[in-house]
């Protein structure tokens, strides 16, 4: 993904809002893991689902401090209302988890599919959700609970099959006068950090890798405090205690095991390596009483299909609640999830990306002699369309019952015919083939045809000249949360132009819509739009700030009918009309056949 953008990221970044002021740079959290892959990585590339927990004293909270309610991120909330350390760990002495069930989240675990388990053994509001000697402001010692649900948690997903981590925030202590991050409490300039590595950091994560078992994963989380050197010893100190355990990139400094990806992050074109994409079921980590905003069981499906075809894990986050409970739509729809993986997890477990890049009706994911169709949007008149298919053809069939589908292969174009009973959420059509298939990403050409009301032109499949490039915007739209938007920039000049080809399998006309983000001094700037020789004018449209105060908003600008004379390779071309200001941040080209 590097060679292809580079990450922009907004001056409102957590650390940012939040008034941090890091005696050293905090390294960016989706830093790349080592170069050499660590063996062991075997099991976590075959996992593909993993669910995370937040758990802690923001979960008794959930959301609400002195009767105002917060939204985002609730495991924030101790910064967001600037409670005061002293205030805060109070909340401990009326924290008593007594409905938690390590079986039964074991067992909703197993049921959902879900193959490994990370949950926060200290977040950053410094609180240790397991017996730590090292500090007494722990469950065990300062909750009127008194047990170690860790230990519990642990033994419970062993049983089921389920590989077993921590989550461990090394840097951010907002308890700790020398901890990274609370400076409502604790000056910046009194903070010796490695006073605080020393002394509860690196003790409490010699605990954790010690007394729980073989671990297979330590979950990072912004690091901080140490210079490269530093973080290497901290990671073979480590390491030397759990050998086989695999450390996420945001240990920092590049020195992970695997690559984990910011939150709420999928990137656009497959990945190399192993990797994972973190999510929340509904808006924040932490349990939040009014967040009620849970993604369908689709919704899950959709997202771990389309984390699969780029060759990664989705880990999904849960939040139990202050007594000990995971919320009622977390387990009915990770459940329904289980049932669809119950029938289809072929193609989700043990794959590697697709071969064939995302298509109108969908994505794929790939094993040797075989590729699966995720159809995610069904096509009007029943036919899935597969470009590029140079391999022989052996079988074509529904996964989930092994129906044989009538298909046809011409010119290296598959057409494969639905089953007449498809699957709600997503059907999966295997197709088994001998020889080498050839891997369709190294050339992608994006696909529209009339069956379809919407035909997305990715940036990331188009070609720039001049000063565009293809970059990365993150924003927040509110506190929390991340979006990561490929976008074509620096459309100054007319040479600076982008131009996207594309496969239309239908004549017809169409209506062009452009999807971009444009600030107002830079709006009502003229743009050119070619197609076949004519040239179709337009001008651009305000839309938001790209700044620390202000989210990044889209339009969907329609700017042109064109006449598809046939089915066959076209050319879409943008540039500015005269020299000026960036036209625009380009997201995507869309197409509506107009029937």
């Amino acid at each position: 993904m590097n060679h292809l953008k580079k990450i922009i990221i907004c001056s409102f970044l957590y650390f940012l809002t939040s008034g941090f002021s890091f005696a050293q740079d905090i390294d960016r959290w989706d830093k790349e893991a080592s170069e050499k892959e660590n063996p062991n990585t075997v099991w976590f590339k075959n996992a593909k689902f993993g669910m995370f927990i937040h758990w802690g004293l923001y979960s008794k909270l959930a959301g609400v401090w002195k009767d105002k309610d917060y939204y985002g991120s609730g495991e924030w909330l101790m910064n967001q209302a600037k409670i005061p350390a002293s205030e805060y760990a109070k909340v401990a002495s009326s924290f008593n988890p007594v409905k938690f069930k390590a079986q039964e989240w074991a067992d909703l675990a197993k049921d959902a599919g879900i193959r490994y388990m990370v949950i926060t053994a200290k977040h950053h509001e410094g609180f240790a959700m397991y017996d730590s000697k090292v500090s007494d402001f722990n469950i065990v010692k300062a909750s009127p609970y008194g047990k170690d649900p860790m230990k519990a948690l642990a033994d419970a997903t062993r049983k089921r099959g389920i590989q077993f981590g921590f989550y461990y925030s090394q840097f951010l202590d907002w308890h700790e006068p020398n901890g990274g991050g609370n400076n409502w409490d604790f000056k910046e300039a009194d903070k010796d950090y490695l006073k605080y590595y020393k002394e509860k950091s690196i003790p409490q994560l010699k605990e954790l890798l010690t007394n729980y078992g073989n671990l297979g994963i330590v979950w990072f989380d912004m690091p901080g405090g140490l210079n490269k050197q530093q973080t290497q010893d901290l990671v073979d100190e480590m390491h030397a205690l759990q050998p086989k355990s695999l450390f996420s990139s945001r240990v920092g400094q590049g020195l992970g095991d695997y690559r984990t990806f910011g939150d709420s992050e999928v990137p656009a074109t497959p990945i190399k390596g192993a990797w994972e994409s973190i999510y929340t079921h509904n808006d924040s980590w932490g349990y939040i009483s009014h967040d009620m905003n849970f993604k369908s069981p689709e919704e899950i499906i959709h997202l771990l299909a389309n984390v699969a075809s780029k060759g990664g894990n989705l880990m999904l986050n849960v939040g139990p609640d202050g007594e000990g409970k995971i919320p009622y739509y977390s387990e009915k729809f990770l459940r329904a999830t289980g049932l669809w993986l119950k029938v289809n997890g072929e193609s989700i477990y043990e794959s590697t990306y697709g071969l064939i890049p995302a298509q109108p009706w969908g994505v794929t994911t790939s094993k040797p002699g075989k590729l699966f169709l995720h159809v995610l949007n069904p096509p009007k008149d029943g036919k899935i369309v597969v470009p590029g298919v140079n391999s022989n053809i052996t079988k074509v069939y529904r996964l989930t019952d092994k129906t044989a589908l009538k298909y046809s292969l011409k010119d290296q174009t598959l057409i494969v015919a639905m089953p007449h009973s498809a699957d709600p959420h997503n059907t999966v059509i295997a197709i088994n083939y001998t020889g080498t298939l050839q891997d369709r990403y190294l050339n992608n050409i994006s696909t529209a045809s009339p069956q379809y009301d919407t035909n997305m032109l990715e940036v990331v499949n188009a070609k720039t000249s001049g000063a565009a490039k293809l970059e990365t915007l993150t924003y927040s739209h509110y506190f929390g949360d991340w979006k990561h938007t490929p976008c074509i920039l620096n459309m100054v000049k007319p040479d600076d132009q982008v131009e996207f080809k594309f496969n239309i399998t239908a004549a017809g006309d169409y209506k062009i819509l452009l999807e971009y983000s444009c600030p107002e001094e830079n709006a009502k700037q003229e743009g050119i739009l070619e197609f076949e020789g004519k040239a179709y004018k337009f001008q651009t449209l305000r839309t938001s700030e790209f700044n620390s105060g202000k989210p990044l908003l889209f339009i969907k600008h329609p700017v042109a009918i064109i006449s598809v004379p046939k089915a066959g390779l076209y050319t879409i071309k943008l540039r500015p009309e005269t020299n000026a200001k960036e036209l625009f941040k380009l997201k995507s080209v869309i197409l509506h056949p107009v029937l």
